[in-house]
């Protein structure tokens, strides 16, 4: 049988060990400041890709106005830096630069027609987390945009 091409590079990468906390599945509720009143539900899953070389999420919220998604960690291990890499069922790809501090992950993406920042503050041993997004369309002020509490499935 003949050996995977690459295969010695399917193995964890040592960058993204704070990110293990993630790695499961999670029911989420949520709400977003456009449509008040409406409680969102849906669900993401953190996996390894390619032997832990990257993470990758699959998310999707239970509201025709929310797409379903799919986005990759990955890090720079000479810059110390970290970035997400997302795409959507509308075909829009973006590209986030990352943080994971203690409990906190942050990712932001500075676009001037439309950045965003989301904030997730992991608790409870790993079994929940709080998100909320931000967002700024043409330089303008910052205003809250989806918030999500992500709860443990397994």
């Amino acid at each position: 049988m003949e050996e995977q091409i690459g295969s010695k590079a399917l193995r964890p990468n040592p960058a993204l060990e704070p990110l293990k906390v993630l790695v499961g599945q999670w029911q989420t509720t949520g709400s977003h400041p456009y449509l008040p009143g409406i409680i969102l539900h849906g669900r993401t899953t953190f996996d390894w890709l390619a032997g832990g070389a990257f993470l990758i999420m699959h998310t999707e919220i239970d509201h025709p106005s929310f797409p379903d998604g799919v986005a990759i960690f990955s890090s720079d291990d000479v810059a110390k830096t970290y970035f997400q890499l997302s795409f959507d069922e509308r075909g829009i790809s973006r590209k986030y630069d990352m943080t994971m501090t203690g409990n906190q992950l942050k990712w932001w993406r500075d676009e001037p027609s439309f950045s965003q920042r989301c904030t997730m503050t992991i608790e409870d041993n790993g079994n929940k987390i709080e998100s909320q997004g931000e967002m700024s369309r043409e330089g303008a002020a910052w205003e809250k945009d989806l918030a999500l509490t992500y709860v443990r499935v397994r």
